[in-house]
């Protein structure tokens, strides 16, 4: 007899995500077409329908269209398997079967579903298709989209920064056996340990330990793609009460976001544990038991770097212990990072510089200040963290230089002072101001005064008329494209061995990604980017394209004016017919308020912009040029603005200074 595979199935909210669309709207379309698709299983109060039949329907009636990637398609079975636990494990399976050579499950691990093992070969099949390590790296990136407000993960910039900080704090020259994260999560400081050291011979060897068994296993799959040259021990366990690879894992180098604010850490459990060798923490202060942890498990001569919360430094009940790891010179610095580093965004964290007691008592402890490390992001929206400027101030005062921000603190004024090890109350950021900078900053505002005054004069004459033309209508993007007004190409995900940081070579092209900030763009070597490519693994930028951010958080639009760039993941560019379509009017259309809004995928938190549903006006080439050219106007104007704040915020600073010192007076 043929055997027929039950059909895959979809909830009306799965359906929903597959149109990237809410739920309401699917069940609109329920009750108005006649001929949606029937429910083939579940109940009157939540249906279940035929993927296939779902699909057909959607592609029939234009919510979707063939152009949709594999990706897109598959995720939505994925993501309706609801729980993150279910996800993580089947997403883990994948990714352990495209690795080389293949892993077996962890122990422990659930026994799959036959309809999960279905979807698992799925998603092995599409991943086959590229690289398998990208293809992992997306799936990874759309997991944790989806679950973002479960999971703390450390932000590449950070995890790359501490790993820069701990191979200046120990002797580089000597090659790094093992690394440990005590609490992996997913594994993104041992993913920038390997970007850093998997080179060397031999590798070292990635140790971590995670308390949520799915996590764990995400990991051990994610650094068995990234990382098959190195050794790898990532298992599930509590750190604390189990202390699991804890002798088997002595490290030369511990990196670690520690969990914070945990009252149920195993306080009584653990009052007598030997790792206490500053004193047993307090219950209230959990995150000195991580510390003193990570110490324990460090090889003669290993450093560790911790992200910790700021009152970690101050708060009284940890006097006592603090003041053990400053006399004993276990506490090498202690840096003050900008607010945004890392979760949570609001509060400016700190990183612990940790090493294995000296013989002799420590001298002094460098505390650096760079909460000031701030720039304007690249997209022209807000703040972002100067990571070249942090790492570069730090890496100075860990070499001893003498900067703005950086002190050297003796340790007996450390013991007397109430071990207060807060780096802003060591380090003073105020410049030396005189009347020559004074005048410097006046110069400025005036010129950027005057830049603004022209931007504005440029658009003032407009006005705004009562009602829209008669002809007033819009067309999207996914129909200008079938037209052949414009090409949609979505830049691709780079592989991390490919992507430079800091000081670019002369060869160098800039590579766009949403939270890439000004003066520190990434960059690749333009062969590397022209073999990319050819290769058809690679998008560049032209004079004149369109470049549009599709993250939901920072969605952006511009005309480049600066290429070639080679574009990132999350961003997509958009080649007009200048015929049929001018770039700076399309770039005026898609940037109007709202029309992300209209565009995103608000289903679930995992929301992203489709260019494909951007709309724009329906306009003939003469409209079109006049509604570019007022654009570009637009455009001079914003970046007046934002320059005027700039050097207004710099010079009521400045002024403010020389209030407070008294040096401010009247000619």
């Amino acid at each position: 007899m043929e055997q027929h595979d039950e059909p895959v199935t979809l909830s009306l909210a799965g359906i929903a995500r597959l149109a990237g669309v809410g739920r309401a709207a699917v069940s609109n379309w329920r009750r108005r077409h006649s001929d949606f698709p029937k429910p083939v299983g579940g109940t009157d109060a939540s249906p279940m329908f035929s993927l296939a039949d779902a699909e057909s329907w959607l592609l029939r009636h234009g919510k979707i269209d063939e152009s949709s990637s594999g990706w897109d398609r598959l995720w939505p079975r994925i993501e309706d398997l609801g729980d993150r636990g279910g996800m993580a494990h089947l997403l883990a399976s994948a990714g352990e079967r495209l690795a080389i050579p293949a892993m077996n499950p962890p122990r422990g691990a659930p026994e799959p579903s036959a309809a999960d093992r279905k979807l698992a070969d799925e998603v092995v099949r599409l991943a086959l298709r590229q690289s398998s390590k990208e293809a992992f790296a997306v799936l990874l990136d759309r997991w944790h989209a989806v679950h973002v407000r479960q999971l703390i993960v450390t932000p590449r910039q950070l995890a790359d920064t501490m790993v820069a900080l701990a191979a200046e704090l120990r002797d580089d020259t000597a090659p790094v056996r093992r690394v440990l994260d005590p609490a992996c999560g997913m594994g993104s400081l041992l993913a920038a340990s390997g970007r850093r050291w998997s080179g060397q011979v031999p590798p070292p060897a990635l140790a971590g330990v995670d308390n949520d068994v799915a996590v764990a296993r995400l990991t051990r799959a994610r650094l068995a793609l990234e990382f098959p040259g190195c050794e790898r021990h990532v298992q599930s366990g509590d750190t604390l009460l189990d202390a699991p690879l804890r002798h088997a894992s002595r490290a030369d180098v511990v990196l670690s976001y520690p969990p914070s604010n945990e009252r149920s850490w195993g306080h009584d459990e653990l009052a007598t544990d030997p790792r206490w060798t500053y004193g047993t923490p307090p219950r209230t202060e959990p995150e000195l038991a991580w510390v003193q942890h990570c110490l324990s498990v460090l090889e003669p001569g290993g450093v560790a770097v911790l992200v910790l919360p700021p009152g970690v430094a101050s708060r009284r009940a940890g006097r006592r212990i603090r003041a053990g790891l400053v006399r004993t010179g276990a506490v090498r610095a202690v840096v003050a990072l900008p607010p945004g580093s890392a979760p949570p965004h609001g509060v400016g964290l700190h990183l612990w510089l940790l090493a294995t007691p000296r013989e002799h008592s420590a001298d002094e402890v460098t505390f650096v200040d760079a909460a000031d490390c701030r720039t304007t992001a690249i997209t022209g929206r807000g703040m972002a963290v100067d990571w070249d400027g942090l790492r570069e101030r730090t890496v100075a005062a860990l070499r001893g230089s003498d900067l703005l921000g950086v002190t050297r603190v003796p340790t007996a004024e450390l013991l007397s002072d109430g071990t207060d090890l807060t780096p802003s109350r060591r380090t003073v950021t105020e410049r030396s101001v005189g009347p020559v900078e004074l005048r410097r900053a006046w110069t400025g505002w005036d010129r950027a005064l005057m830049d603004m005054d022209d931007a504005a004069k440029a658009v003032r004459e407009h006005e705004a008329s009562a009602a829209a033309p008669d002809d007033f209508s819009y067309i999207f993007v996914g129909d200008l494209e079938r037209s052949g007004a414009l090409e949609v190409m979505p830049g691709k995900v780079l592989a991390d061995d490919l992507i430079q940081q800091g000081e670019q070579a002369e060869d160098a092209l800039p590579v766009i990604t949403p939270w890439a900030v000004r003066g520190e763009e990434p960059w690749v070597a333009a062969a590397q980017a022209t073999e990319l490519e050819a290769e058809g693994q690679g998008v560049l930028t032209s004079f004149g394209d369109v470049v549009v951010v599709t993250a939901a958080g920072g969605f952006d639009v511009w005309v480049e004016t600066a290429g070639p760039r080679l574009l990132g993941a999350h961003t997509v560019r958009l080649r007009t017919d200048p015929a049929l379509l001018d770039p700076f009017f399309l770039a005026a259309c898609l940037s109007a308020p709202g029309n992300d809004q209209r565009a995103g995928t608000r289903a679930s938190s995992s929301s992203r912009v489709d260019v494909r549903r951007l709309r724009v006006l329906r306009a003939p080439a003469t409209q079109q040029r006049r509604i570019g050219e007022v654009h570009r106007r637009l455009v001079r104007f914003r970046e007046a603005v934002a320059d005027l704040g700039r050097h207004g915020d710099a010079l009521s600073a400045m002024l403010s200074g020389l209030l407070a010192q008294g040096r401010l007076t009247e000619e």
